[in-house]
């Protein structure tokens, strides 16, 4: 364990419990996520439809699966080099850092039918990273999802979402409303990431995983 990793207390635990058998370990999924904020006190949450698998009925921020076309996709202007240089921090990255911000992007169109930028792209020097989290071993679907945080006015034409083809119910929230949601575990740590950041703390990113035995917590730093 490094000098800045630490185990997660008990009530600290930043993934959901698994229910039933452990099912046979499988390689995690690159995805990510995009937290937009308005005015610096409201998020953008939608519901999961009772009929997914993984997390129904879950409020949480739009993002999925990194797919092979996102790091080829346009993009207006690029990554800053300190947020590049976070994202390929944390052992084995298997894609270029803008892959992942172009997927939370594109999720964010398709679940919540909100575009960022205009005819040349979004403009990703002003998404910052804020957290890495791998699903644990026990869990029946794993994934490696990087989060990213935008100011609305700064990306967004029009901040009005609409039904997309997973979220339900996609609105903004002010944070004490999204923590009193039914949020999944990770959802909920990470909310509290954003409060800070938005409360004016330096906060480095966390890199959330398994790690002999134990959930582990090791800060980012470039």
């Amino acid at each position: 364990m490094s000098a800045n990793e630490f185990k997660l207390n008990a009530d600290e635990k930043p993934f959901d419990l698994p229910e039933g058998a452990r099912p046979k370990a499988a390689r995690p999924r690159d995805a990510a996520t995009l937290i937009l904020v308005r005015g610096g006190r409201e998020v953008m949450m939608g519901q999961r439809s009772k009929g997914h698998v993984f997390m129904p009925d879950k409020w949480v921020f739009p993002g999925g699966r990194v797919d092979p076309g996102d790091a080829r996709a346009r993009a207006a202007t690029e990554l800053t080099a300190e947020t590049e240089a976070l994202l390929r921090l944390g052992g084995i990255v298997r894609r270029p850092p803008r892959a992942f911000a172009l997927a939370a992007v594109r999720e964010t169109l398709e679940e919540a039918g909100l575009r960022l930028g205009g005819p040349q792209g979004p403009e990703l020097d002003k998404l910052s990273f804020v957290a890495r989290a791998i699903t644990p071993p026990y869990r029946p679907r794993r994934f490696d999802a990087r989060f990213f945080l935008a100011d609305s006015e700064q990306v967004l034409a029009d901040d009005k979402p609409a039904i997309g083809e997973e979220l339900l119910h996609v609105r903004w929230f002010s944070l004490d409303e999204a923590e009193a949601l039914d949020l999944p575990s990770i959802t909920r740590f990470v909310l509290k990431e954003v409060r800070a950041r938005l409360g004016g703390e330096a906060v480095r990113p966390p890199f959330l995983r398994w790690s002999r035995g134990a959930h582990t917590l090791e800060r980012l730093t470039s």
